[in-house]
């Protein structure tokens, strides 16, 4: 009987049993062409078909396929890739109704992991710095499965941040609704939240996060003019 339904940093009783602590270097893998696995990502191209990524024209699938692909990369189930196919949908494309929708279609667990990763699920959404903290709190119970597909979210997010900040410099900003400042305050807080679970998320992504998370605060653009 599973102590935990996420199948990374959990102990499981095997049928001797003994007790096994498994990590997400030690998870069983299982295809990903399955029917269940295709319908996701149908269902995410079509959800978020009219939608950008902020402040830009490139389709937010490839953020989708993104953060889904780091998830494998690292370990993920299909229930974990599925989720992060699916991780801004109750956000971005329908609150509860799209909840129900994720639930009738692939069941409770992706559910939990996309409640997991919501920001917020209201319209309009709350003041931007009490969601951030909220969502920093709520990191220090999430589960292990929330926990993967958050970092690789936050990583790919992080990297077009920096990525964007070298070429546009501070006209970047204005295109969030927090200053600079501030977002550089959610990430660093989202580090130091990741690493007090460094043993529930790979060590990689945590690592690449801290770093890239630096390098954007250490950045200075060139001076225009």
């Amino acid at each position: 009987r599973w102590r935990a339904s996420c199948g990374r940093g959990i102990e499981s009783h095997l049928e001797d049993g003994h007790v096994e602590k498994r990590t997400h270097l030690k998870r069983q893998r299982r295809g990903f062409g399955s029917e269940r696995f295709q319908d996701a990502l149908r269902r995410a191209t079509r959800w978020h078909a009219t939608q950008p990524r902020k402040g830009t024209d490139i389709p937010y699938i490839s953020h989708l396929l993104i953060v889904a692909g780091t998830a494998l990369e690292h370990g993920g189930t299909e229930d974990e890739a599925i989720a992060a196919l699916l991780h801004d949908a109750i956000e971005d494309q329908g609150g509860a109704a799209m909840r129900e929708e994720i639930r009738r279609h692939f069941g409770d667990r992706v559910v939990a992991i996309v409640d997991g990763c919501t920001d917020s699920a209201d319209t309009p959404k709350p003041p931007w710095r009490k969601r951030k903290k909220a969502y920093l709190a709520h990191m220090a119970t999430a589960a292990p499965s929330v926990l993967l597909v958050s970092i690789s979210d936050k990583l790919h997010n992080a990297r077009a941040i920096l990525a964007d900040y070298r070429t546009l410099g501070e006209a970047l900003w204005p295109r969030f609704n927090a200053t600079k400042a501030e977002i550089l305050w959610y990430y660093q807080g989202l580090v130091a939240a990741f690493r007090a679970r460094a043993d529930d998320v790979p060590r990689a992504l945590l690592d690449e996060l801290g770093r890239v998370v630096r390098a954007i605060g250490r950045h200075r653009p060139a001076a225009q003019g």
